[in-house]
């Protein structure tokens, strides 16, 4: 070889060991610190308590927003609670959104629910009362629980007016005529269970849950069908949440008045939970976030939704719901003892076959 091109030689070889040091340094394909890595699911399942049309909107503006497919099976919050211990090794849900927390402090309690520390917690109006201490469960909504009475009844009976208190709903002229779901497959039923346990103590408030089921027409299995069964006229009362009767007055037109017991009335704290073992957890924690964004839940009243909101930022549809006397509703005692509360209504008051649906 000569030495012209031995020299070549040499010098293509440095040519070729300098160039990469020379070249820009590869993008990094990882998400920087301190900002939330890419969502790679695609599709998401949800668990929804809340009436059908609500889950049904906040599905579709999910996928619109996210362009995530979200796979949703309707509940009521008894059959949910069911249902997740049932799949408690295999779970078909990712996050299960809307209903009473006291059937989040139940899950909770049994090992159901993963932690999750959300950046909007921010946006909580009340975190000790709205968010629980280890991150399991969070309120999304808060509903007020009322008797809704026909009024077509009401004129027909002129000497009755529309109940104003529990005692009421023991009046003669009720007997046969209240409707409510049946605690066991309702979260709005054992709202009024335990309300009641709370204001008139264990002892007396089982006495009275005794004659209450005994003034009933029938137990239905939803919580919000006795406002549309009593507004159809089968029966005169109906115990739901007041956003549920406000739904039948304005969007069914439905002959109903609404009411709230004088003494006291029970509340919900409608809640969402990312459930153990969830399979698409990065677009559970999105569904999580955006929940409890004002933007998440400004929605509720353009599906007919006029619960209020548990975050800062947002209008209350109806402010009027929440005027009425609110209890100091103990969640965690409601929810650690609603098997055992649950079990008594059904084994020794009214057991839950036949439910009207």
């Amino acid at each position: 070889m000569s030495k012209k091109i031995g020299l070549l030689l040499c010098m293509a070889l440095m040519f070729v060991l300098i160039l990469p040091a020379c070249a820009p340094a590869a993008v990094a394909t990882e998400a920087p610190a301190g900002e939330a890595p890419a969502v790679t699911d695609t599709e998401l399942n949800v668990l929804c308590t809340p009436q059908e049309e609500w889950c049904q909107g906040m599905k579709q503006e999910f996928e619109s927003l996210y362009g995530i497919t979200v796979n949703y099976v309707r509940m009521s919050s008894g059959e949910a609670l069911a249902r997740v211990v049932a799949e408690k090794d295999a779970p078909t849900f990712d996050i299960w959104w809307g209903g009473p927390i006291d059937i989040f402090v139940s899950a909770k309690g049994q090992g159901l629910l993963e932690p999750y520390d959300s950046p909007n917690f921010g946006n909580i109006r009340d975190p000790k009362l709205m968010k629980d201490a280890d991150n399991q469960w969070v309120g999304v909504y808060v509903g007020s629980l009322g008797f809704a009475t026909n009024t077509d009844w009401l004129a027909a009976h002129p000497d009755v007016q529309a109940p104003t208190s529990w005692d009421d709903l023991l009046k003669p002229e009720f007997t046969g005529q209240v409707m409510v779901a049946h605690p066991s497959s309702s979260g709005t039923s054992y709202t009024a269970l335990c309300t009641v346990l709370q204001i008139r103590g264990e002892d007396a408030g089982w006495e009275y849950l005794k004659q209450y089921a005994g003034q009933m027409a029938s137990f239905t299995k939803s919580g919000a069908a006795p406002a549309k069964f009593v507004g159809q006229g089968e029966a005169a009362v109906a115990i739901v949440f007041s956003h549920d009767t406000v739904n039948e007055i304005e969007n069914n037109q439905l002959p109903l008045k609404l009411t709230f017991p004088a003494e006291g009335t029970g509340y919900e704290i409608g809640g969402q939970a990312i459930l153990k073992g969830a399979k698409h957890m990065q677009a559970a924690k999105l569904w999580y976030d955006w929940a409890i964004s004002p933007e998440g839940q400004a929605l509720g009243p353009k599906y007919h939704a006029y619960q209020a909101p548990t975050v800062n930022g947002v209008e209350l549809s109806h402010p009027e719901l929440m005027d009425a006397n609110l209890i100091d509703y103990d969640f965690q005692w409601c929810g650690e003892n609603k098997t055992a509360f649950v079990d008594k209504f059904t084994n020794e008051i009214a057991n839950a076959e036949n439910l009207k649906q």
